[in-house]
C-alpha cells in the first residue's frame, strides 16, 4: 500500500499536530533538556523516564524476561517536567524487561522505549541495564589507537567479514561480533595466508567502518543463517543488534560482545567508525511514533508523510526533541562504546544545523576532530524541511563545518563511470575528456564550482562502497570485450588515482582483491553466499592486494596528500592534461618543511601507449608505477624524462 493511501484519513490530524509541534509555545513547554531519558541506573536504584506530552497517563509494565506474555507488575508513572513520565525504584532492576502502556487520545498504546539501551530478541521489549556490568575485562582502560597519519577507511559488514569457512574463524563465532576477537586467523586455518585482523593490518587499514550494528528490523534474530540484510532499517537506535551476538535472547550479551569487538579492534591498532541511519526507521510504527505521534516524522504542508529516504518515512531531524534524540544517541555511542567516528546514511535528509551541532559536541567532549564525521550528501527524493532549515546536501557544503565530510560522488564517477549506468565508462575504462576533472579529484574538489569544498577534510575520496556495483563488477560491465588483464590494469589505475587524491581514503572491503557480487547491483538482501568476503578469491588476487598495500603505505608518508587543511590546495605547483592523461606537481613538505620527498610528480595515463614526460629539475626517484607500488622502498633515480606505462599511474618523489 502506498503511504499516501495508508494515512489518507489522518492527513487533517497530522496537519493539526504539525502546527502544534511547530508553535513556540510547544517548544517552550515541552523541550526537555534532561539526560535521564530511558531506564537509567542511579545511585539509589533505577529511574524510568519517557518523553510523551501526548500521553494522558502512563504505566510501566515489568517482565522477568523478553518472552513473558503478561507483566509481573504494572506501575503508574508520575507526570514529570516538560511532557515526561517518570517512575523510580530503589531496587536493582538490571535485567528486567519493560514496556510502556501509554494512553493517547483515549487509546492504550503498548510500546518499547525509544530511549532503550538494551532490548529483548527482535527489539519488541526494552530491558533495564546496568551498563557497567556489560563491560568486558579491561574496558575501563580501552582507548582508541593514536590518531593515524592518514584516514584509510575500510567498510565491512559484520556477517560478511567472517562468514566464509575459508576465513579460518572459530566456527561458533563466524558472522558474529566475537569473530573480531579471533586472533591470527589464516586461510582455511592452514597457517599460510593471513585473514581477519592480521590481514587488515598488512593491508594498512587505519579505520574499520562497521555497516549497521544498531538493532534493525530486517532480520529475525531467532532465525537461521539463511537470512541476510545490510541492516539499514533502525528499530532501537541505541542498542546493538542481536543477530551478531552469540545469544540474542539475553539483552546484556549483545552489548558486552559488541564492546569486546571494539576493544579487540582498538587493541590491534584500528579505530572504529559506526554506520548510523538517523534519516528513517524500519517502520512508521516505531517506538518514536508510538510515544509521540507524528512528532519525529517529516510531513509536507498537506500532512502527507515525506519519503525522501525511499523507505517509507523521513525522520524530522530539525525538530528540537528529535535533534536532541539524535545528538544524544551519537554521544552515547561515542562515550559508552568508544566509537571513533560516524558515517551518516543519507545525510542529505538531515539538517546542516544538527550536523554542525554533532561536530561541536564531539569536539567539546573528545577534542577537535578527534572523532570523524562524514556522510552521503544526497537524498533519494524530496523531503520538505521546516523553519528554514537546510538539507546537509552537497550544494550546502558551505553551511557545514569543515569537520563534516561527504562521500565525493564526483571523484567516484569521474574515475570509473556513472554509478547507475552499467555501461558508462570513466577515465580508467576509456572515457575521453575527463582529464580536467581528474585533476579536480586530486585537489579534493576544493575551490571548484561543482562541489565547493572548504578543505580536503570535507572530502571522502573513493570508487566503491556497499551500494551499487563493486568496482570490479562495474569494470566488467563497462569494459566488455576487454581482457581480465586490461580490467586489472584499470582497477590498479583507479586505486592509484583516488589514493593520490587529497581528502580521506575510503574503500569497500574486498575491492583490493577484485571483489565481485556476480554483477548484482543492490545486494542488500542477497544471500550471504553473494555478499560474504571470499578469502580464497583474496589470495587468488594477491598481486592486486599487494598493489593496494603499497599505495596505502606510500600515501601515509606523503604530507602533501594527507593535508586536510583549507590551504592544502595551495600545494599544487603545476598541473598538466592531455588526451587520456593528466599529471600534477605537488609540494610534499610537512609543516616543518621536512620530507623524504620534497615534491611529488604524479602521472595518470589511461591511454593505450606509454606517455613520455619531461621531469621538472631535481633528483627524482620512482615511488610507484603501473605494476609495483613498493618501489619507494629503494631509490630508483631518474633524470630528465621518463615514460609512464599505458593504463597506469606513475608516482615520483623529489629527493631533498
Amino acid at each position: 500500500m502506498q503511504i499516501s493511501e495508508k494515512y489518507a484519513n489522518e492527513y487533517e490530524t497530522i496537519r493539526r499536530l504539525k502546527q502544534i509541534y511547530l508553535s513556540p509555545e510547544f517548544e517552550k513547554d515541552y523541550m526537555y533538556e534532561g539526560s535521564d531519558l530511558g531506564a537509567v541506573r542511579t545511585r539509589h536504584g533505577f529511574s524510568f523516564t519517557v518523553w510523551s506530552p501526548a500521553a494522558e497517563s502512563a504505566r510501566l509494565l515489568l517482565f522477568h524476561d523478553g518472552q513473558e506474555k503478561e507483566p509481573y507488575s504494572a506501575v503508574d508513572m508520575k507526570e514529570g517536567r516538560a511532557g515526561t513520565w517518570v517512575w523510580q525504584s530503589s531496587e536493582d532492576m538490571h535485567g528486567v524487561y519493560y514496556n510502556y502502556d501509554l494512553v493517547i487520545d483515549g487509546r492504550h498504546v503498548i510500546c518499547a522505549d525509544p530511549y532503550a539501551k538494551a532490548c529483548s530478541v527482535n527489539g519488541t521489549r526494552s530491558m533495564a541495564v546496568d551498563l557497567q556490568r556489560t563491560d568486558p575485562d579491561g574496558w575501563e582502560t580501552d582507548r582508541a589507537p593514536k590518531k593515524p597519519a592518514e584516514n584509510i577507511i575500510y567498510e565491512l559488514h559484520v556477517k560478511e567479514f567472517s562468514w566464509a569457512a575459508s576465513g579460518g574463524f572459530d566456527e561458533a563465532f563466524r558472522g558474529k561480533y566475537k569473530a573480531f576477537t579471533c586472533e591470527h586467523t589464516t586461510l582455511n586455518a592452514k597457517g599460510a595466508w593471513s585473514t581477519g585482523l592480521d590481514y587488515l593490518k598488512q593491508l594498512g587499514v587505519t579505520y574499520v567502518q562497521l555497516m549497521p550494528v544498531y538493532d534493525f528490523g530486517s532480520v529475525d534474530e531467532t532465525g537461521d543463517d539463511g537470512q541476510f540484510n545490510w541492516g539499514y532499517d533502525p528499530v532501537n537506535y541505541n542498542v546493538p543488534d542481536g543477530y551478531y551476538a552469540t545469544d540474542a535472547i539475553h539483552g546484556e550479551v549483545r552489548i558486552r560482545e559488541m564492546k569486546e569487538m571494539i576493544q579487540s579492534l582498538h587493541r590491534h591498532g584500528f579505530r572504529v567508525i559506526m554506520d548510523v541511519v538517523y534519516n528513517h526507521t524500519y517502520s512508521l510504527d516505531s517506538p518514536l511514533q508510538q510515544t509521540m505521534p507524528w512528532y519525529y516524522y517529516r510531513t509536507d504542508s498537506s500532512g502527507v508523510p515525506s519519503n525522501g529516504s525511499a523507505c517509507g518515512n523521513d525522520v524530522a531531524t530539525e525538530r528540537p526533541m528529535c535533534s536532541k534524540y539524535i545528538l544524544d544517541s551519537v554521544l552515547y555511542w561515542a562515550k559508552e562504546y568508544h566509537i571513533d567516528g560516524f558515517r551518516f546514511d543519507l545525510m542529505g535528509l538531515m539538517d546542516t544545523e544538527l550536523m554542525n551541532k554533532i561536530r561541536k559536541a564531539l569536539d567539546d567532549s573528545f577534542g577537535k576532530d578527534e572523532k570523524l564525521i562524514f556522510g552521503e550528501p544526497w537524498t533519494s527524493g524530496a523531503s520538505p524541511m521546516e523553519r528554514g532549515h537546510l538539507h546537509a546536501v552537497k550544494k550546502n557544503m558551505s553551511k557545514l563545518s569543515s569537520g563534516v565530510g561527504i562521500f565525493c560522488d564526483n571523484t567516484r564517477d569521474t574515475i570509473k563511470g556513472h554509478v547507475f549506468e552499467a555501461s558508462e565508462k570513466g577515465f580508467v575504462s576509456g572515457a575521453p575528456n575527463l582529464e580536467k576533472d581528474i585533476l579536480k579529484c586530486a585537489r579534493a574538489w576544493c575551490r571548484t564550482k561543482s562541489v565547493k569544498a572548504k578543505a580536503p577534510s570535507q572530502i571522502i575520496s573513493y570508487v566503491s562502497a556497499h551500494d551499487n556495483w563493486t568496482l570490479w563488477d562495474k569494470l566488467v560491465l563497462s569494459m566488455k570485450g576487454c581482457t581480465e588483464a586490461e580490467m586489472t590494469a584499470a582497477n590498479r589505475l583507479a586505486a592509484a588515482i583516488y589514493m593520490t587524491c587529497q581528502g580521506s581514503v575510503f574503500m569497500l572491503s574486498g575491492e583490493e582483491f577484485a571483489r565481485t557480487k556476480n554483477g548484482i547491483e543492490n545486494s542488500y538482501n542477497s544471500p550471504i553466499e553473494v555478499n560474504r568476503i571470499d578469502w580464497e578469491r583474496a589470495y587468488a588476487h594477491e598481486d592486486l592486494i599487494r598493489y593496494y598495500a603499497g599505495l596505502i603505505a606510500l600515501r601515509k608518508q606523503c604530507a602533501g596528500l594527507c593535508d586536510k587543511c583549507e590551504t592544502a590546495s595551495d600545494r599544487f605547483i603545476k598541473t598538466w592534461a592531455g588526451s587520456r592523461w593528466a599529471a600534477y606537481l605537488l609540494d610534499n613538505t610537512d609543516t616543518d618543511g621536512n620530507a623524504s620527498w620534497t615534491e611529488l610528480y604524479v602521472v595518470y595515463n589511461a591511454g593505450d601507449k606509454p606517455l613520455l614526460r619531461r621531469l621538472p629539475p631535481g633528483r627524482w626517484t620512482v615511488l610507484a608505477d603501473a605494476s609495483d607500488s613498493f618501489l619507494w622502498r629503494q631509490q630508483h633515480i631518474v633524470r630528465d624524462e621518463i615514460a609512464a606505462g599505458p593504463k597506469g599511474a606513475l608516482i615520483l618523489g623529489k629527493l631533498p
